[in-house]
């Protein structure tokens, strides 16, 4: 299981997952830079470039406006690059890097209405306050560039997305690691579309190219001779089996298999679980529906003889994505999706 502090990259483990909500302490966290510390008394969120009347706004200023709260499930894209055959660059994720929170703040398209966008703005740009030196593709003669962590979305993406500019999470003020005092969350997108320590939101005429937005954070292929590029977006249809844990000493008999499903296309339909390679059953969901959180489930199902048994997990959503039985390879290691399969003893 990852975890290291420089910079801060965190699984949870899958025993601390099965609820809900993630508590907060056990949140994953995913960062490429080091935490910024940033005072209250004199943080401003800018918002500026293709407006008509530009804002400097304080937390106070926009604790005022209108607020909601969304339980939303963050997943980092990288999660499960491990589960590839062919190794690739970046964090060797588990299935950890993944949590469902409580979030409050101001939508969005709230702050977009009072400022007033210009015809020619095209896209959003998102600036956090963290930042530092990153690998150059053509090195200049230091040998690095150094960059803000920035993400842009389109402005029509950005109008439908419900994203929210969060100052709470599960009812709390919004921790230090997790992007205090602000941050965006982009319900059913991979994580790293919710720019956390945000600072500056900038209205921009053309298609933003900075590092993670087009050196990562993108599918990449070669197929027929050529390589073919795709943004990193929407989170893949995924389910998880929490309960009972890998490689856990179980007795014979009724067995109860419990886990988690999300997909950022569409609500969860159905999940289904095979036994030891056996016909696939479908699992009951439970809990309410939400449509950005993930969806509990479970099913319980005899287990008959000795030895070791694999469990696997599928989820299929309403917009007909199924997990698929191995993982798509990409470059970057990205979206990796595939069924997960648990081995336990039965004993």
């Amino acid at each position: 299981m990852i975890c290291h502090a420089d910079p801060l990259n965190c699984e949870t483990p899958l025993a601390r997952l099965g609820d809900e909500i993630t508590p907060t302490a056990d949140f994953y966290a995913r960062n490429h830079f080091q935490i910024p510390t940033l005072e209250l008394s004199t943080w401003r969120l800018r918002i500026s470039g293709q407006v008509e009347r530009p804002l400097s706004l304080s937390l106070e200023d926009l604790m005022r406006m209108r607020s909601e709260t969304k339980v939303v499930t963050l997943e980092c894209a990288g999660n499960g690059r491990s589960m590839f055959n062919a190794l690739t660059d970046g964090e060797q994720w588990t299935l950890g890097a993944v949590s469902t929170a409580e979030w409050t703040g101001v939508p969005l398209v709230e702050v977009l209405d009072r400022v007033g966008i210009e015809p020619r703005a095209c896209e959003i740009l998102f600036r956090g306050a963290d930042g530092g030196r990153i690998p150059h593709p053509d090195p200049p003669p230091q040998g690095e560039g150094n960059t803000r962590f920035e993400r842009s979305l389109a402005l029509d993406v950005a109008r439908d997305s419900h994203a929210l500019l969060v100052y709470a999470m599960n009812g709390e003020p919004l921790p230090k690691r997790h992007g205090y005092p602000l941050r965006l969350i982009v319900p059913g997108w991979y994580g790293v579309a919710s720019v956390k320590w945000l600072t500056e939101i900038e209205l921009i005429e053309n298609a933003f190219a900075g590092y993670f937005q087009t050196d990562k954070y993108v599918y990449e292929w070669e197929r027929d001779g050529r390589v073919v590029r795709e943004p990193v977006t929407v989170a893949r249809v995924r389910s998880m089996i929490t309960e009972p844990a890998s490689d856990a000493e179980i007795p014979a008999g009724n067995l109860a298999i419990r886990g988690l499903a999300w997909s950022g296309a569409a609500p969860i339909a159905r999940v289904e679980v095979s036994i030891g390679g056996g016909p696939w059953r479908k699992a009951r969901l439970m809990g309410n529906q939400n449509r950005y959180g993930w969806r509990r489930w479970e099913l319980t199902l005899p287990v008959l003889g000795q030895g070791t048994i694999a469990l696997r997990a599928r989820a299929t959503d309403l917009a007909g994505n199924m997990q698929p039985a191995l993982p798509e390879w990409n470059r970057l290691g990205y979206g990796a999706n595939s069924i997960q399969e648990v081995a336990v003893r039965v004993r």
